[in-house]
């Protein structure tokens, strides 16, 4: 997801390069361009670092919301609480994980509070998988994805809290903000006050806006979402057999609903449109954002995942005693006579043993490396239905500050592209008082991303000229493009189709001793990164759990975790 969550980046050729081009926390082949159209723009560009610091910015935030009482927020503060309070091992498990993405950060982290020693490897040379960013040659950073923080990610908000960093998001005013594509230029908004506890204030935005949809569309909509109100979390989970589109269909509701709404809400959650998507995803992002009073509240990031968010992960792992090793790509997985797992080798020839072992990488990957004696095992057999989404970042530096956009995440409503913001207003890092940067979501992105970078820019820039009519046209005889990077993804988050749920695995496995983590797995937050973060607190959970099992388990019992040369 965008909104909620994160996509990696890479090319992915076929076979045997394919699974070359895989990496532990995502993919290493990355497509991208950089391009000055002419040397008068390169001179033109100022180095804005030279006078004010990285992260210093003139542009005011909303003080961060009271999320402490909320009873999501409680439930994954004590889940957090209970490793810090497990009893101490014996002797500490060493726990290999693949994957320094949020799923396998999280699995180390919350291993290394209860007292064991995780090995984080990490196939590339940059941390946090999905949520990974790069450093270009001007500075400047581009991302594999525009990542939003929600209030309803109560166990993301514990992990800010638990590493002494909340004061590196930026919350933004409780709004949802669309273009509307029948007036170029303009937006309609749905503002949540403050005033008003849950649900009320999301039913007051929704009352409120009449630019979008009918009274009596938002009548026949109420009376739609009904059922999901009074059959609560069962009801949502049933839903998982039909499509967006199917759903509102049976319900009754205007297909103007769709239209209006809940295609741009599809593309933000899964990178699709709404007669693929399941229902089931839908309903539990409007739970989520209709019972709790700051669900809906946006933050961003003050700077680049890598550096403002994962490292302080990391350097409380090591802290703990647990390490994490980049450029450690899986090449095996190798098993013992009875089936369990002898190894990890990777593709520096060397192998590494534990007491146990996590995979937190992408579902594509685990698939490609499954061992042959595990493929016909039901556990496994049923991840063949889960696919990763193809789907695009792009980022486009203009000579220009812009001035029909908002310092807050934009529906962009258009065809092409899903939520996009101005980077250089919303985040401290990439802060520029005088030329604007749009990270732009370019979903579906299936027919598109073999087609090359300059053909995805000129379709940015058709769409682009219908949001800021006054300001860009496609042949940049207005605003011009100083560079840009497009990040491609054929394999992200698992694509959220209908009848996907049953296949989601538990992070405990039928094999001893080995794990999962990744927002695929089972847990109620679908493919975002609060999915991620609480798939690895799971994982960490079963492992704690299975520590005597562990402790006394053959060949594998309490070994020192190592890595050998072969």
């Amino acid at each position: 997801m965008v909104v909620f969550g994160n996509v990696s980046a890479a090319n992915l050729p076929y076979q045997n390069g394919f699974l070359e081009a895989l990496s532990s926390g995502g993919c290493e082949l990355m497509g991208h361009s950089f391009r000055v159209p002419t040397s008068q723009a390169l001179k033109t560009r100022t180095r804005r670092r030279s006078t004010a610091g990285p992260l210093q910015v003139v542009c005011v935030d909303i003080p961060r919301p009271e999320l402490e009482n909320t009873v999501n927020f409680l439930e994954a503060a004590s889940l957090s609480a209970s490793f810090r309070s497990a009893p101490r091992p014996a002797k500490p498990l060493k726990v290999v994980i693949a994957g320094a993405g949020l799923a396998g950060l999280s699995t180390a982290k919350y291993l290394a509070d209860a007292g064991h020693k995780p090995l984080l490897l990490e196939a590339r040379d940059v941390l946090g998988g999905k949520i990974a960013a790069w450093k270009d040659e001007d500075g400047d950073w581009y991302e594999t994805g525009l990542h939003i923080f929600f209030g309803a990610y109560p166990n993301v908000q514990n992990l800010f809290g638990e590493l002494g960093i909340n004061d590196r998001l930026q919350w933004k005013e409780h709004s949802m903000i669309f273009a509307m594509p029948s007036k170029p230029g303009e937006f309609s908004r749905f503002d949540f006050p403050d005033v008003l506890p849950a649900p009320l204030n999301g039913i007051w935005a929704i009352l409120r806006n009449n630019e979008m949809l009918t009274w009596p569309e938002k009548i026949k909509f109420a009376i739609g979402l009904l059922p999901a109100m009074v059959g609560g979390q069962a009801y949502v989970e049933a839903q998982d057999g039909l499509s967006v589109k199917e759903w509102m269909e049976k319900q009754g509701v205007p297909e103007r609903v769709t239209d209006e709404v809940f295609i741009a809400m599809s593309k933000a959650l899964n990178f699709i449109n709404p007669d693929e998507l399941s229902m089931q995803c839908i309903l539990i992002a409007l739970n989520r954002f209709l019972q709790e009073k700051h669900g809906s509240k946006m933050a961003f990031l003050d700077g680049n995942p890598p550096e403002r968010l994962c490292m302080p992960v990391v350097d409380h792992i090591r802290s703990l005693g647990g390490e994490v090793q980049l450029n450690s790509r899986i090449k095996k997985i190798e098993l013992n006579d009875d089936g369990t797992v002898k190894s990890f080798l990777l593709t520096n020839g060397s192998t590494v043993e534990g007491d146990a072992y996590v995979f937190a990488a992408p579902v594509d990957i685990l698939k490609l490396l499954l061992p042959d004696p595990w493929k016909e095992i039901p556990y496994f057999k049923k991840l063949d239905k889960l696919v990763g989404v193809p789907v695009i970042n792009v980022h486009i530096w203009f000579d220009r500050k812009l001035k029909n956009t908002y310092d807050h995440l934009l529906f962009s409503r258009s065809n092409l592209l899903s939520v996009y913001a101005d980077m250089s207003l919303t985040c401290k890092e990439y802060y520029d008082p005088n030329r604007s940067m749009l990270e732009l979501v370019f979903a579906p992105a299936e027919e598109w991303i073999s087609r090359t970078d300059s053909d995805i820019i000129d379709a940015t820039m058709k769409e682009l000229e219908k949001l800021f009519p006054d300001e860009i046209s496609a042949d940049q005889s207005k605003a011009k493009i100083l560079k840009y990077h497009v990040v491609k993804t054929p394999r992200s988050v698992y694509k959220t189709i209908p009848n996907c749920e049953p296949c989601r695995p538990l992070q405990r496995s039928p094999i001893e001793g080995f794990y999962l983590a990744g927002d695929y797995t089972k847990q109620k937050y679908l493919a975002s990164m609060e999915g991620a973060v609480l798939s690895g607190k799971f994982c960490s959970q079963s492992i704690v759990q299975d520590y005597e099992l562990l402790a006394a388990s053959g060949p594998r019992k309490l070994s020192e975790a190592t890595v050998s040369s072969s």
